[in-house]
């Protein structure tokens, strides 16, 4: 009986991980690349106690979910979770509530010291972990979960997209799901604030696409509205939807669900208008454009 090169593709890639010890090839970003993901984990420290004291996050956990999260998870009881990028562990929490064995990992010391407190302070388990997404699988030595989740504003943090999805895909078991819930890339290339002289309507002000490297940034203001003290320069990287669809297949998920939402958890213009749910969206005469959305991958 042949098999298709896809298939034949696959069995060699996990014959070799066996011949490997059972692990993926180690993670290695270049020197300028962990420098920058460092001045991100030194504004991440910085921001914390900002936002776990800001009213942004005084809104129960289950508030920053949609109705189609929970249905595209399933139920969570007695699963295990991973959340990675988790700052504050805000979703985390809400997977706890819901009986599942959470974890979250997060590369701010300064955020899952928030994260625990707060943890604590609603009387759940749950664990964190101090790591740079990269290195998750050293982290979590020998683990996989059912469920590995990510977002909202986690994806441009990621420098390195391809070596992401392996790291994902080896720290899930065997049939377990990659569920992203993420700001649209629309939404990233539509700048929230213009610029003097600019109208403030909806104009395309910076890339959709990936490609053009990191984009830094040396604002002293985080998203909560609070002035960082200190704070230093942070950097970006954007990620098209193709671009993640077409990488996460190759490294052996197959997509399974692609949502597109036109509302958002709290107002990014002064025109939106707030949903009976306590979201936001864009008046009725605006266009209807996706602002974020929420892909589930299984491992192959």
């Amino acid at each position: 009986m042949s098999m298709s090169a896809e298939v034949w593709t696959r069995a060699w890639a996990d014959w070799a991980l066996t011949q490997r010890g059972g692990t993926e090839a180690p993670v290695t970003l270049d020197a300028d690349t962990r420098q920058m993901v460092a001045a991100n984990e030194a504004d991440w420290d910085a921001r914390a106690p900002l936002h776990a004291a800001s009213g942004f996050y005084s809104q129960p956990a289950e508030y920053w979910f949609a109705d189609y999260e929970w249905e595209d998870l399933g139920p969570l009881d007695g699963r295990d979770v991973l959340h990675l990028q988790c700052h504050l562990g805000t979703e985390t929490i809400a997977f706890a509530r819901r009986g599942a064995r959470a974890v979250g990992l997060d590369l701010s010391a300064r955020s899952l010291e928030e994260a625990r407190r707060i943890a604590a302070d609603a009387g759940l388990d749950v664990e964190y972990v101090h790591a740079n997404v990269y290195d998750a699988v050293d982290a979590l030595p020998g683990r996989q979960f059912d469920v590995v989740y990510t977002g909202k504003g986690a994806l441009c943090y990621l420098p390195d997209l391809q070596q992401w999805a392996k790291v994902v895909r080896e720290l899930l078991k065997p049939g377990g799901a990659l569920y992203i819930v993420e700001f649209h890339p629309l939404l990233n290339a539509l700048r929230p604030v213009s610029l003097p002289g600019e109208s403030e309507d909806l104009t395309i002000r910076t890339d959709y696409l990936e490609g053009r490297g990191p984009i830094a940034h040396d604002s002293t203001v985080t998203y909560t509205g609070d002035e960082v003290p200190g704070r230093q320069r942070s950097y970006e990287w954007r990620h098209g939807l193709g671009e993640l669809v077409t990488t996460l297949a190759a490294t052996g998920f197959s997509i399974t669900t692609l949502r597109e939402s036109e509302v958002l958890q709290w107002p990014r213009w002064p025109s939106m208008q707030q949903t009976p749910e306590g979201w936001w969206r864009l008046p009725d005469d605006a266009p209807r454009v996706p602002l974020l959305f929420a892909l589930k991958a299984t491992k192959s």
